[in-house]
């Protein structure tokens, strides 16, 4: 810094207030003092209360000097030139930036913290270090934040979370991590820092990277399954239920991701299996469903007669997603069921649904479960065995299903409604798996005939009297079907019928049109066609004598002149007027 030449003379030559104390002290009382005056207690105490004092007088002399640059320097300053004003700015730097130094070593924490909320020029890099040996964690907080630092300002709160410092002036260093990266919505950022809290505090750690309002923005499936990964590493927990936000509440549509949920899905019903009473309770559901032969479908009793617990809800979910997504691979997830198919029949013929192995559901349904209400509404919905109304009523009644259910069946729990419109089962399948059915029923003997008769008289609307009576045995008792031939046969009836009446109607619609036409077409005379001599070999061109009348036709209908052909040469040829041409006509 520059300085007036005067005081240059008398400016002491040693670099800093600590080396004066100790040239003074040595010349003062070496050798007097032993072993060294630097070593020895009464001088190093005496040199701790000089550079003390130098402290406060310091910092006495920049106050007083900065509260009168505040009063009256400013004023004064602002009518000096560039030079000048450039002048003023170095050696307020140089204030603001020592008396917080001196701050820092004299423990004057209300009045650096009332300096750092003042305007000011403070050199951070310089008083970084001052901050941290002094533990003034929260004024260097307080400076990160002025810069715009969230970098630094997150490294801080981070060491305090951690314990390693402490400062009591920042009670809640968590939340203040939280709401920063709240509100700076940088992604890498809050990815960063979230997989950080996620191995301190899982929950918040999600909250950090599973936003509530996360707005519309570009799916990005790589970015999700390599954030995914990460947070698996950190805490498997976490990383549950990180997918479960992806899947259900983002709604993505990505393959793998579905592929992933449905696998953990079902890794979780197998190790709630794993443990004995919950295998005992389902074999036990499954043998009384099947004793009961009841009208009720098996996802419907097992749902209102299992007590409420995590594996029932474990069951119902991996239920719900494995019909009601179609974005998972099924050929993959079957093999994961065959483990425990016996008691987990019902996920096997969803599944089995889903590529198109009606048979095999069907059976699995009929023979396995015995659940024939189930394998009736398979075929009603065309291959789906979780209609709308059931789904509502699971997510009604079981806690942690409702964001499922919303995001794969668009239902949602208000006024009891279903909200999504059902979609429409083509006819041509639900007469071929009704006809498959059928065949499952008839393959089981006389065990589910009265299924059967039920089956042909209910569907009696879908299913063919051709294809059904082949199926059925001889010696079954006409009176089991009687209601399903009266149908099918009065329906015959009925479209034989309803097609003589539209034939009766075509022909009455053709004559009219023949009626109206017929004097246009006697005013326009018949066109005969004389062939031309040929020449050169050639064949004349051939005339289109039902193109050319109806070219005539329209023209006359359009009240425009009629054009002769070239290429023929035509006579015209005057009809005679009397009944029989217009019989002829007609």
């Amino acid at each position: 810094m520059d300085v007036f030449a005067g005081v240059a003379e008398r400016m002491p030559i040693e670099a800093s207030v600590d080396d004066i104390v100790v040239t003074n002290l040595v010349r003062n009382y070496s050798p007097h003092i032993s072993p060294n005056t630097r070593t020895a207690p009464s001088t190093a105490e005496l040199r701790k209360i000089l550079i003390a004092e130098a402290s406060e007088k310091l910092e006495y002399f920049l106050t007083k000097w900065r509260a009168r640059w505040k009063a009256q320097g400013s004023s004064q300053a602002a009518g000096g030139s560039a030079k000048q004003l450039q002048t003023v700015d170095a050696v307020l730097e140089v204030v603001d930036t020592v008396l917080v130094k001196l701050y820092a070593v004299l423990e004057m924490t209300q009045e650096l913290y009332n300096l750092l909320l003042e305007p000011h020029d403070i050199v951070l890099s310089e008083v970084e270090p001052f901050l941290r040996r002094n533990g003034q964690y929260n004024a260097l907080c307080m400076l990160y934040r002025q810069k715009g630092d969230e970098a630094k300002l997150l490294h801080v709160w981070s060491k305090i979370i951690d314990g390693e410092w402490t400062d009591d002036d920042i009670p809640d260093p968590l939340s203040n991590m939280i709401t920063l990266l709240a509100e700076k919505r940088d992604r890498a950022l809050t990815q960063h820092w979230g997989l950080w809290l996620l191995k301190r505090d899982s929950e918040r750690g999600l909250q950090l990277l599973m936003p509530k309002d996360s707005g519309k923005r570009r799916e990005r499936p790589e970015d999700d399954l390599a954030l995914l990964e990460s947070i698996k590493e950190a805490n498997p927990a976490a990383g549950l239920q990180y997918l479960e936000y992806l899947v259900l509440q983002r709604k993505s549509s990505s393959r793998p991701l579905h592929d992933l949920f449905a696998s953990a899905c079902i890794e979780q019903l197998s190790a709630a299996l794993a443990q004995e009473s919950v295998s005992k309770l389902w074999r036990a559901k499954a043998a009384s469903y099947a004793s009961n032969r009841t009208d009720t479908s098996f996802l419907a009793y097992f749902a209102s007669t299992t007590p409420d617990s995590p594996h029932k809800r474990t069951r119902l979910k991996t239920i719900l997603f494995l019909a009601g997504s179609g974005l998972y691979d099924a050929a993959a997830v079957r093999p994961l069921l065959l483990e425990h198919q016996k008691l987990l029949r019902l996920e096997l013929a969803i599944v089995d649904g889903k590529l198109g192995h009606h048979r095999e559901a069907l059976s699995t349904l009929v023979h396995g479960l015995h659940d024939a209400a189930s394998a009736e509404m398979y075929c009603t919905l065309g291959g789906d065995l979780v209609p709308l109304r059931t789904a509502q009523t699971l997510a009604e009644n079981n806690e942690g299903l409702e964001m499922l259910a919303a995001s794969l069946y668009g239902v949602k729990l208000r006024a009891g409604a279903v909200t999504r419109q059902k979609s429409v089962v083509d006819e041509g399948t639900k007469t071929e798996l009704l006809k498959i059915l059928l065949e499952v029923y008839m393959s089981d003997g006389e065990d589910n005939a009265h299924r059967a008769a039920h089956l042909i008289n209910s569907q009696a609307k879908n299913l063919d009297v051709l294809d059904v009576v082949p199926i059925i045995p001889q010696d079954w008792p006409l009176n089991l079907m009687s209601s399903f031939l009266a149908r099918s046969f009065r329906r015959t009836l009925h479209a034989r019928h309803e097609g003589k009446i539209i034939k009766t109607i075509s022909a009455g619609q053709n004559l009219e049109v023949k009626d109206r036409t017929w004097l246009i077409l006697r005013e326009e005379g018949a066109v005969v066609e004389e062939p031309l001599e040929p020449e050169d070999g050639v064949d004349p061109q051939s005339f289109d004598e039902k193109g050319t009348l109806g070219e005539k036709l329209a023209l006359h209908l359009t009240g425009l002149p009629v054009v002769s052909h070239e290429d023929a040469h035509l006579e015209k040829v005057e009809w005679d007027n009397d009944e029989g041409a217009h019989d002829d006509l007609v």
